[in-house]
């Protein structure tokens, strides 16, 4: 294993960190490794800060993704942390079985779905990602310390979305759902109005469920879009297996003006007539769309993005609207937005999700975006919800702390797991997440 010196990002590409990198394949070397200090980051698919470590060193896990061990009776699956959801996928479907929770992207390692514990399009009725784990592996300077719910309940809270600060995740066993086959039946509708997408979401009784909302839209076109309902179905996984793009270049700034965006959106939610469509698709295809077109962060030019991800409480729907609203006439938006409805499922004491509804918007970096930010930053806050940490790289440490009220319960357990901070990241240090319990 070597070290070596690079500038690296998030998804979003607008926050930068230059530091050493390691990249074991084994556990002696990630001991080695952590010896030299230093978060363990998987894939960055974190949108802002969360997997940097800025002048210092990180151990990127993705090497470390071997499958240790499956029961085919019951579905449980032994993984390393550098494991990829979409391998899951790939290798498990197949045979009948699929992860319980998946994220907007297959690339995501299952380390980082325990560090963030991710909800996925299913939330409303199967929760969180950490609900579904039966135990984690973490890799302590004693050496590696298998962790339960019902062993050290404190401490696996704790490590459930618990951002990587109470250990390297070096190994999980995951409880899988068992499935009828590789398809999923979809049912998209177009939502004329904010109002009637939401009781779209409250009356849908779809097991996977998953909203794209034009962010320009403003006045009574406020909140159009499409709904999609997927239910799973048997068959094999229908077609060919689906081809890739790659986004070759940072696009130019045109792309995403104003005329660009809100044109796109209109042909995006006209490509589904008035009357709804209904098709089958592949698993992959459903809960991976954006996977198709590899490195498509790109689209947003080399200054990047930021991604804003609230959610609310079921009566903050008119708080919600209103944050919609401030995204509409601030006309930075990029296109489809996302909104779902969630359930209470949630594994850790900063896990995100809590019953209500949730809005990912992306925004190109721009010099007016902090103001905006900071100002949907203060909605939330008033009404009782909370900002997305894999998302964030703009809250301020104050809105985080008054989110997440079981902050100071989680910084006593991790004060424990690593005294010394040597797990620190970027987003830590400047959410103050660490600081006095």
């Amino acid at each position: 294993m070597q070290w070596k010196s690079a500038e690296y990002a998030g998804w979003g590409r607008a926050i930068t960190a230059r530091g050493r990198l390691a990249r074991p394949e084994r556990v002696g070397a990630l001991v080695s490794a952590l010896a030299a200090g230093g978060p363990a980051i998987g894939n960055r698919r974190s949108y802002g800060d969360g997997p940097l470590n800025d002048g210092g060193t990180a151990i990127e896990m993705t090497r470390l993704d071997r499958l240790l061990a499956f029961d085919a009776g019951t579905g449980l699956v032994e993984v390393e942390a550098g494991a990829t959801i979409a391998e899951l996928l790939r290798v498990f479907a197949p045979r009948g079985w699929m992860p319980a929770v998946m994220p907007g992207t297959g690339f995501a390692t299952v380390g980082g779905c325990i560090a963030n514990d991710v909800h996925g399009k299913n939330h409303h009725v199967a929760g969180s990602f950490g609900q579904h784990v039966v135990s984690v592996t973490l890799m302590t300077p004693r050496g590696p310390r298998e962790v339960t719910p019902e062993g050290a309940p404190g401490l696996f809270r704790a490590t459930m979305g618990g951002q990587g600060q109470t250990g390297a995740i070096l190994a999980a066993k995951l409880r899988l759902m068992p499935i009828p086959g590789q398809r999923m039946k979809v049912v998209e509708t177009q939502i004329a109005t904010f109002d009637a997408f939401l009781a779209a979401l409250d009356g849908s009784e779809a097991q996977f469920t998953v909203g794209w909302i034009d962010a320009t839209a403003t006045r009574k076109r406020l909140g159009r879009g499409l709904l999609e309902e997927g239910t799973l179905v048997d068959g094999p996984r229908p077609g060919p297996v689906r081809r890739t793009m790659r986004v070759p270049f940072d696009a130019p700034g045109f792309l995403l003006s104003g005329p660009v965006v809100r044109s796109f959106n209109r042909l995006y939610r006209a490509r589904v007539p008035d009357t709804g469509r209904k098709r089958t698709r592949p698993l992959d295809e459903f809960f991976f769309p954006l996977d198709a077109v590899q490195d498509w962060n790109r689209l947003y030019g080399k200054r990047g993005f930021h991604q804003f991800q609230c959610v609310v409480p079921l009566d903050g729907a008119a708080a919600l609207k209103d944050i919609l609203t401030t995204i509409a006439r601030a006309g930075i938006a990029s296109p489809l937005a996302v909104l779902k409805r969630l359930g209470p499922g949630r594994a850790g004491h900063l896990s995100f999700p809590m019953e209500g509804y949730t809005l990912a918007v992306d925004f190109p970096a721009r010099k007016k975006l902090p103001a905006i930010h900071a100002r949907l930053e203060r909605q939330v806050l008033e009404a009782g919800g909370r900002l997305y940490l894999a998302k964030d790289g703009l809250a301020h440490a104050d809105s985080i702390a008054a989110m997440y009220p079981e902050l100071d319960a989680w910084r006593a357990k991790v004060a424990r797991a690593d005294p010394e901070g040597r797990l620190v990241t970027d987003l830590v240090r400047r959410l103050n997440l660490r600081g006095t319990a």
